[in-house]
């Protein structure tokens, strides 16, 4: 009995370890090439997991399998923000400024331009693509919105998830704007500043 709950753990750890594998190989070939530029067979190669039922064994299909690199692009913009950690004195609108001006800054690397940005809508389509977006930056928008009514920064009259959906909306559509700029640094500049606008706009005097 020990013997087969070991062997099903060994099994367990290695089909995860054949997953990020596929993972890693395809977000750097989708970064590269582009989405439908890349074929499965060059994901299997570059993971070096043998052959495409491998692939097929963790991904129904090439979608599945940019949407889990999608999630994973996703998942370490949280993580980076999260590692931040704003002192305790930074008050609820200057942490949401700090964060999305964050998204912008990010939208110049190749990954999130690539993933999220130019490839993510047109593979996924707008309707995902906003439903991934909102299920990773919605909740905490809103949270930080929350505070800023309670810190008195932000009206209580504030319609907040409206202002929620708003303000993820607009950094959704600045960075888009950005990836797509032939002047990349100079659509961030303009984007932040239009952005600072936008908040400062929101704040109680």
């Amino acid at each position: 009995m020990h013997e087969r709950k070991e062997s099903r753990s060994r099994r367990a750890v290695q089909a995860e370890a054949t997953r990020a594998a596929l993972i890693e190989a395809a977000l750097r070939l989708f970064v590269e090439k582009g989405y439908h530029h890349t074929g499965t067979e060059e994901v299997v190669a570059e993971a070096g997991v043998g052959t495409r039922g491998a692939l097929y064994h963790h991904f129904a299909d090439k979608l599945a399998l940019f949407e889990a690199v999608f999630v994973t692009v996703e998942e370490e913009l949280v993580a980076q923000a999260a590692a931040k950690h704003p002192g305790p004195e930074m008050r609820a609108l200057s942490q949401l400024r700090q964060g999305l001006v964050g998204f912008l800054d990010a939208s110049l690397t190749p990954r999130v331009q690539r993933i999220l940005l130019i490839d993510g809508p047109a593979v996924l389509g707008w309707l995902r693509w906003r439903e991934l977006e909102s299920r990773y930056g919605l909740g905490a928008v809103r949270a930080m919105l929350d505070r800023a009514v309670e810190e008195g920064d932000l009206a209580a009259t504030s319609p907040v998830d409206a202002l929620a959906h708003v303000l993820l909306a607009a950094a959704d559509e600045a960075a888009l704007y950005i990836a797509n700029a032939p002047d990349k640094r100079a659509a961030r500049d303009h984007s932040v500043q239009a952005l600072n606008a936008l908040l400062d706009g929101l704040q109680t005097t």
